[in-house]
């Protein structure tokens, strides 16, 4: 999202590219894979299930360390600053099947199967409450764990709905990857980069919804505050944080991290309650925001070290 609510969501990626700016690494890195090897995966998951669909993980996964040597490279140098020792191959191959077995979950989960895994949450009642009072929030969360099991919890134990809010090519592929695994499920995304982007996110919280938004990835151009994050400083977005405050909504921090085997663990936090401060002070509530949720990120990068899927030079 862009620094400036009202060009960020008339622009986004499509803007970048009339500019004529480089897009960033996270972005310009082609897809890997194909859809029948998704689908093959998903056949596999639903037909004999989920322990011998996570058997596949394991080729899968020696693939990408051989031939994809720069999200290799990547992943030691996150894992190198959050375990503060040398990581080896192990590592390396932890990190990457973590997040493999974290994308199976995801066949499960969009096929109503919850009750398979054993979920831990820790201050649901934040959630909740605002739930039942009929009450819209952000969600804020990054590109760690599971965003899936989040929305799967929502939908079964508070009746929930979910909008995740993602860049348009973003969308494009997330949903191309649930008509591969349940060409019947309805999933709210609110793409930016549109015309009526920002009155879909208003009109989703005026109806009660949470939206949903990853605060851990930049576009070229776009609005950022440098934070230390594991000892080296590190640009993250304010567009999430200025679009929340436009909206005069308040924010939910969201982790839900992957234990191993079939337990997550979801977090929720309280990140900002109320916008409501003078306009001059306005800018340093919004900072204050991010460099919280940045150092709560960091808490939980060191915490579940193996979870956090940035797989490009974060620092670059």
């Amino acid at each position: 999202m862009r620094g400036a609510i009202d060009s960020g969501l008339d622009g986004g990626p499509r803007k970048l590219a009339e500019e004529g700016q480089s897009r960033p690494e996270w972005v310009a890195r082609p897809e890997r894979g194909n859809t029948l090897a998704l689908r093959f995966i998903v056949w596999v998951a639903l037909t004999l299930g989920r322990p011998a669909a996570r058997l596949l993980l394991y080729p899968v996964c020696l693939y990408f360390l051989i031939f994809s040597s720069a999200s290799h490279a990547a992943s030691t140098k996150y894992l190198r600053k959050v375990l503060t020792r040398e990581p080896g191959l192990a590592d390396a191959f932890r990190h990457c099947h973590t997040f493999a077995a974290t994308l199976l979950d995801r066949v499960f989960l969009f096929n109503d199967q919850y009750a398979q895994f054993d979920v831990r949450v820790h201050d649901e009642d934040i959630l909740g409450g605002m739930s039942a009072r009929g009450e819209g929030c952000f969600l804020l969360g990054a590109h760690m764990g599971s965003f899936e099991i989040i929305r799967a919890l929502g939908r079964r134990n508070t009746g929930a709905r979910i909008s995740l809010v993602m860049y348009e090519e973003n969308a494009r592929r997330f949903n191309s990857v649930l008509a591969a695994i349940n060409p019947c499920l309805s999933l709210q995304v609110i793409s930016l980069g549109r015309i009526d982007s920002m009155l879909k996110v208003e009109t989703a919280l005026n109806q009660g919804e949470f939206v949903g938004m990853l605060g851990d990835r930049t576009f070229q151009g776009e609005g950022t505050v440098a934070c230390q994050f594991l000892g080296e400083p590190a640009h993250f977005p304010s567009g999430p944080f200025r679009l929340a405050a436009m909206l005069k909504r308040p924010m939910v921090l969201m982790f839900g991290l992957f234990r191993g085997g079939n337990r997550y663990d979801i977090h929720f936090e309280r990140l900002v309650d109320t916008w409501q401060a003078p306009h001059a002070g306005r800018e340093r509530l919004l900072e204050r925001a991010l460099r919280r949720y940045v150092e709560r990120l960091e808490h939980y990068c060191r915490d579940a070290p193996y979870n956090w899927y940035n797989f490009y030079d974060f620092w670059k």
